[in-house]
């Protein structure tokens, strides 16, 4: 039946849910501290942890709209 998810791609979806936001997190902290070296500043990794979170929330709140069928795609 199209719409029905098993177990596994259930678990598989929220596993992936839960690694989202601390990677994300992780990647703007990265790559700001290589702008940081690129242009010799000390603070753009401060934007890259921000941007990070606020991608990884995002994400995390788009999925659970979509799961509860308030809105989303």
């Amino acid at each position: 039946m199209p719409g029905k998810r098993t177990t596994a791609a259930a678990f598989a979806e929220y596993t992936t849910l839960a690694l989202l936001l601390p990677l994300s997190t992780f990647v703007g902290y990265l790559f700001g501290r290589w702008l940081d070296s690129l242009f010799h500043t000390h603070w753009i990794y401060l934007a890259g942890l921000i941007l990070g979170s606020v991608t990884g929330f995002a994400s995390l709140i788009l999925q659970i709209t979509r799961d509860t069928g308030d809105g989303g795609s």
